[in-house]
């Protein structure tokens, strides 16, 4: 049976929450894209349920102020991979 947008959009939330995950991180967790996901926690949960909503926000908030850390350490660990002559 497939769940609907708005019952969705809760679950999305509630396990970003839970877990203090990454848009993509979910989206893989659940075979959705990420789009989905950023529309349902940042467009549906807002109607649905507005207090996770703005639980879900602090968290992509802080989520979007890492990503260049998040990216740099990513970077990182791939010419660590080439120098030392393994592949990924």
């Amino acid at each position: 049976m497939k769940v609907q947008p708005d019952e969705r959009a809760v679950i999305l939330g509630q396990y970003i929450l839970e877990h203090r995950t990454t848009v993509r991180s979910a989206a893989k967790k659940f075979g959705i894209s990420k789009s989905t996901v950023h529309k349902d926690v940042s467009c549906r949960l807002r109607c649905e349920d507005p207090i996770l909503y703005k639980k879900v926000r602090d968290i992509l908030e802080i989520n979007k102020q890492e990503r260049h850390i998040r990216g740099g350490m990513a970077t990182k660990r791939k010419y660590e991979l080439i120098s030392s002559g393994k592949k990924s």
